[in-house]
């Protein structure tokens, strides 16, 4: 007998999972209502990413599940053959600019190498002769080789490509009762709004502004890297894009709001021409908000809700890093053998009760 299973959302999180459960034997359905038609003004997360996959430079002392999650996911990344101009660095570099920011780094490589991962201190030389284009003025830095880059937007174009010829059929009208779904199986894997469709989901938005800067004729050459530093205490990375870069990414908690602020593109600017100074020639040719879909303890909620359905949200600012690992754990779960991996993330960690709609 045919399995089926109808996807909730199709972001990039969304889509890793069709295609995993297709390949799987799963006749499924895909809802989404903008698929194949995304704007900037959806507020998508998946839309709107800076696509960095670096989840061993942002490790950090005690965070052994969700670097262990990551480095999981990277390795399938490894393994992903997406097509031309979708990988858009191989690895990564982080800076420091003065001598505490460059105590933690070493605290977090030290605690990151002893995990068993591939991370190189360097000195202001050293992150001078692999990045040329950074600021003089950086005292050290880490070296994450094994970390990448993608362009996020197309990631979605590839999967929606992908999983229209593995036979996906996808329905734009919009999900919002679970009990009027048909099929044998559900995964809900809608984001920030999963809450609203499994009751007691401790999954809200988190809202990001990004920007993307194009490159104009006889613009200094960006970095080949993702670079990654703390500016006047913020967070700030730089993704290389083929035509320019992509500069985030602000975080706040404000429900539901898309509006990109003047505050939010002036830290940003400022930050990363602190990195990168010849920035100031560069056009500005985008800036949008997204919404992260956020949890208690920055890491996502995977696995059954109830016989029915399984979640996949709560992956924050990690999503499109964590959907091919994220995949494989709901395709496991589905057929009834959780993925020990994923053992981390499955809802049942929360003290609260969680229920679905079917």
């Amino acid at each position: 007998m045919e399995r089926s299973v109808t996807v909730v959302g199709g972001g990039v999180i969304g889509l890793f999972i069709a295609r995993a459960a297709a390949t799987a034997g799963w006749s499924v359905t895909l809802h989404d209502p903008v698929f194949g038609n995304r704007t900037v003004g959806d507020g998508a997360a998946s839309w709107v990413a800076g696509g960095m996959l670096a989840p061993l430079s942002e490790g950090w002392p005690g965070e052994h599940d969700l670097l262990s999650l990551g480095a999981e996911s990277l390795r399938r990344w490894h393994d992903i053959d997406p097509g031309p101009g979708v990988v858009t660095s191989t690895g990564s570099v982080t800076v420091a600019f003065d001598a505490a920011d460059a105590a933690d780094l070493r605290t977090a490589a030290d605690w990151v190498r002893a995990q068993g991962h591939d991370l190189t201190m360097l000195s202001r030389s050293d992150v001078r002769g692999l990045e040329p284009a950074v600021s003089p003025r950086v005292r050290a830095g880490v070296s994450a080789p094994a970390e990448m880059a993608v362009d996020n937007r197309a990631v979605v174009a590839f999967l929606e490509a992908e999983i229209l010829a593995a036979g996906v059929r996808v329905s734009r009208e919009p999900v919002t009762d679970l009990g009027a779904v048909t099929t044998e199986r559900i995964v809900v894997a809608a984001g920030w709004a999963a809450a609203s469709l499994v009751p007691g989901l401790p999954v809200r938005p988190v809202k990001g502004e990004i920007l993307r800067l194009r490159a104009r004729s006889g613009s200094a050459a960006a970095p080949t890297r993702t670079i990654r530093a703390s500016v006047n205490g913020r967070a700030v990375y730089l993704v290389p894009r083929g035509d320019g870069l992509v500069v985030g990414a602000t975080q706040y908690e404000h429900g539901n709001d898309t509006a990109v602020t003047v505050g939010g593109v002036r830290d940003l600017l400022a930050d990363a021409e602190a990195v990168f100074p010849a920035i100031g020639d560069y056009e500005l040719a985008e800036a949008a908000a997204g919404l992260r879909p956020g949890s208690p303890d920055n890491i996502p909620i995977i696995g059954s809700v109830d016989d029915r359905v399984v979640v996949a949200a709560g992956h924050g600012r990690n999503g499109v890093l964590l959907a091919p690992v994220t995949a494989d754990a709901v395709v496991a779960e589905l057929d009834g053998a959780p993925l020990a991996a994923a053992r981390c993330a499955l809802p049942q960690r929360f003290s609260m009760t969680v229920g679905a709609q079917s």
